[in-house]
């Protein structure tokens, strides 16, 4: 019971901070704009809520001396994914925080990035707060306000994993993965349902054009060192010919 709890918070904090970071990347560009600043308040302070609930619950659970050999080996992988997770947090959050300083909204500094991206983040941000329907405020003064709590919560974060690291001692590299890398991108159920299935088809199909084009390579290899030999047999046959007579 403990494990599918501990794996079903660890899944709600993934899934936000992917929202997170999927958010952070409009910042700058055409995207840009107060809704998005708002997505990103509520969406990483949504994380650092679950971030705490993850912490106090996988905490309790390695302290306890009465856990089996087995159970204690799952918490230690969840714990490392927790803190994998809190990591990309943290450097997701200070991005944004430099971006924001870069690209301020209510006196404009520079232009506004062109990088592709078109339409608007609340579906993804809907995603992350788990509602259908995200609702706004008109907070005009959100640069000041908003980067001054973000650093705060910065300072947070990165306090909160340092006091992870004293409490729990879980080496990384000693705790064993439980199927291969990229084992979730060959899934059947990634593919179609989530960006990452998207982005697996995407690198999957060139993999047929890059094997077909090292065989051309191949080929055309062999046959310069084909030619190059014909060449050299022919200046050496020209040769022996022009001394003889």
């Amino acid at each position: 019971m403990g494990k599918d709890e501990c794996k079903t918070m660890l899944d709600a904090l993934n899934k936000v901070t992917a929202c997170y970071r999927h958010l952070v990347i409009a910042l700058g560009s055409t995207s840009d704009s107060q809704n998005l600043r708002e997505e990103l308040k509520k969406t990483r302070k949504k994380a650092q809520e679950l971030a705490v609930a993850n912490r106090t619950k996988l905490t309790s659970l390695l302290k306890d001396k009465s856990i089996s050999k087995d159970d204690r080996a799952e918490y230690e992988r969840l714990w490392v994914l927790f803190s994998s997770s809190m990591e990309l947090l943290e450097v997701d959050m200070k991005r944004s925080l430099e971006i924001g300083q870069d690209f301020p909204l209510k006196v404009p500094t520079r232009h506004l990035i062109q990088t592709g991206m078109t339409g608007s983040t609340t579906t993804v941000a809907a995603r992350a707060m788990s509602v259908q329907n995200m609702k706004y405020e008109a907070d005009s003064n959100i640069d000041t306000t908003d980067l001054r709590e973000l650093r705060s919560e910065i300072s947070q974060v990165s306090q909160m994993m340092e006091e992870m690291e004293m409490k729990v001692q879980v080496a990384p590299w000693a705790v064993e993965a439980k199927q291969e890398a990229g084992a979730e991108l060959k899934s059947n159920m990634s593919v179609g349902n989530s960006s990452v299935g998207v982005i697996s088809i995407c690198e999957e199909e060139p993999k047929e054009e890059e094997a077909g084009g090292s065989r051309d390579a191949g080929l055309a290899s062999i046959c310069a060192v084909a030619g190059f030999f014909v060449i050299v047999a022919v200046a050496v046959v020209l040769g022996y010919l022009v001394i003889n007579m």
